[in-house]
C-alpha cells in the first residue's frame, strides 16, 4: 500500500489586472502539486478571501487600487487564522517598484520579478510554502544595493540580548545569508555540509525571534552586520 499523495499547495493570486491573474493562475494550476483556490483584484478582497479559502501561499502584486499589496501583506502575515498564516510571495516590476523593501518588512517571504520564467515562479511558490524565503541571490543583492539603509529605524529584535548569544559561526552564517547566498553556497564557503548550515540558520532565527531569512537579512543590514556592495562578491 502506497502512501497517499500530499495535499496540493493552496495558492491565491492577487493582481488588479485580470489578464495577469489568469496567466499566473493557469501556470500554477497546470502543476499537480499546486492548486489556485482564489483570485483577488485588490488587497482588501485578498484579505477577505484568505480567511475563507486558507491559501498556503499568496502571490501578491504591490500596486493596486484601494488597498495596496503592502498593506494587505502586513494584514495577512500578522492576523491570527485558525488555518494558519499564509506565506506571501511578492510579484513586482523591480525597476519601477520602490516598495519591495517595505513589503519584506511587512512580512513577505520573498519576491520575484513579474517577468520571471514560469519555472522560477513555480519554484518560488514551493520554496515559500516549505517555510523558506524566496530570495534569489542576484536579485537580493540588487535589492540590498537599492534599499539597505533607506529606513533609519532598525528592525525590532524581540530579545535584543539574544544577538550577543550568537556564536561566531552563527554571526558568520547570518552575514552570508544577508549577502544573498544559498545554503549550498554558504556550505561551500565554510567547508561544511548544507545540513550544518541549515542548523545554523535555524539557530539564528530561533535566538533572534525571526520568522525567516528575509527578516534575518533586513536585521543584519539594520544592525550593521552587513553592508551594501561589500557583503559579498557579485556572481553571474
Amino acid at each position: 500500500m502506497t502512501d497517499p499523495a500530499p495535499a496540493p499547495i493552496r495558492v491565491m493570486v492577487v493582481d488588479d489586472q485580470a489578464v495577469v491573474r489568469a496567466g499566473f493562475a493557469a501556470i500554477v494550476d497546470a502543476e499537480p502539486d499546486l492548486h489556485v483556490v482564489a483570485e483577488a483584484a485588490d488587497g482588501a478582497h485578498a484579505v477577505q478571501l484568505a480567511s475563507e479559502h486558507a491559501p498556503d501561499v499568496v502571490l501578491m502584486d504591490i500596486r493596486m487600487p484601494g488597498m495596496d499589496g503592502l498593506t494587505a501583506t502586513r494584514l495577512l502575515t500578522t492576523a491570527a487564522h485558525a488555518t494558519g498564516t499564509p506565506r506571501v510571495l511578492v510579484l513586482t516590476t523591480f525597476d519601477q517598484d520602490a516598495y519591495v523593501h517595505d513589503a519584506l518588512r511587512a512580512g513577505a517571504s520573498g519576491f520575484l520579478l513579474k517577468d520571471a520564467l514560469p519555472e522560477e515562479l513555480l519554484a518560488g511558490i514551493r520554496i515559500v510554502a516549505s517555510g523558506e524565503a524566496m530570495l534569489a541571490p542576484t536579485v537580493t543583492r540588487r535589492l540590498i544595493d537599492a534599499f539597505a539603509g533607506t529606513t533609519p529605524a532598525p528592525t525590532a529584535v524581540p530579545h535584543p540580548e539574544a544577538l550577543e548569544s550568537l556564536t561566531p559561526r552563527e554571526r558568520e552564517v547570518l552575514t552570508l545569508v544577508a549577502a544573498g547566498h544559498t545554503n549550498a553556497e554558504i556550505a561551500d564557503a565554510l567547508g561544511v555540509t548544507t545540513g550544518t548550515v541549515k542548523s545554523h540558520v535555524n539557530a539564528v532565527l530561533g535566538k533572534l525571534g525571526l520568522r525567516d531569512r528575509v527578516q534575518a537579512t533586513i536585521l543584519a543590514y539594520d544592525l550593521g552586520l552587513a553592508r551594501p556592495r561589500t557583503a559579498a562578491p557579485r556572481t553571474g
